[in-house]
């Protein structure tokens, strides 16, 4: 199933929990930088909301898995407009009574921002490791541990083995601020972290978790950052924070 967001079809995977009744809530779940739908800790964060109750619409953003665009060409920007494009869809869907946004990593940046540009239209955040230090990180001229010059970058960075991605994506990450998103969003929001993350991460999801006016922080004691050995914690404290329906 595809979504078209501006021409590009994202894909998407619309699922239901056993004995669903006729109307109940929608949880968007977004998967981090360089990841897919089909990733453990993805597939767990889902199934996890379908427990409580929750139809889920897990989502390949632009440049990755079976989603249109190049790798190379993706920026936060896109994230951000596909994310709207989603939320905009699942508004449609007869059968949703609240949305509610759930993303890892990079896909938890994108459920901070997006939550606050649609603040009004979405029930709570569940933030898995957000990456929410991206957009100070570029504004300093380093991603994933790569430096360059944040005023003159190159064309090209080679963020992993065989992942080049263009210097568009930093340049529009600068113009970022993470506080703007937060300060706009009222309601509840969960941010689950492990203590084995990078330092980076975990010191600006701290700081996004005091940020926000009603947070729930969950550190995973030993976890990294896709959870390895420590998905139950992840998705207990998941159950443990959205309401069951």
């Amino acid at each position: 199933m595809y979504i078209v967001d501006d021409g590009i079809k994202l894909h998407v995977e619309l699922e239901k929990p056993e004995n669903a009744p006729s109307k109940m809530p929608l949880v968007i779940v977004i998967h981090g930088f360089t990841g897919y739908m089909e990733e453990e800790h993805i597939v767990a964060a889902a199934k996890a909301c379908r427990d409580q109750g929750y139809a889920t619409l897990r989502v390949e953003m632009y440049g990755h898995g079976q989603s249109e665009g190049e790798f190379k060409d993706h920026t936060l920007f896109k994230w951000i407009n596909n994310a709207i494009a989603v939320i905009d869809y699942a508004g449609t869907l007869d059968f949703v009574t609240d949305i509610y946004l759930c993303g890892h990593s990079q896909g938890g940046l994108t459920v901070m921002l997006a939550g606050g540009l649609k603040h009004e239209l979405i029930k709570g955040l569940i933030e898995l490791a957000p990456a929410a230090m991206i957009p100070e990180l570029s504004r300093k001229g380093e991603l994933l541990g790569i430096k360059f010059d944040p005023n003159y970058m190159p064309d090209d960075l080679e963020v992993k083995p065989g992942f080049l991605l263009g210097n568009n994506y930093a340049r529009t990450a600068q113009m970022i601020h993470i506080e703007d998103a937060i300060d706009k969003y009222d309601g509840p929001v969960l941010i689950v972290q492990g203590t084995n993350d990078y330092p980076e991460l975990m010191e600006s999801a701290k700081y996004a978790a005091d940020r926000y006016k009603n947070c729930r922080y969950v550190e995973i004691e030993g976890s990294e950052h896709c959870y390895n050995g420590y998905i139950p914690q992840m998705t207990e404290a998941i159950k443990d924070w959205l309401p069951k329906i």
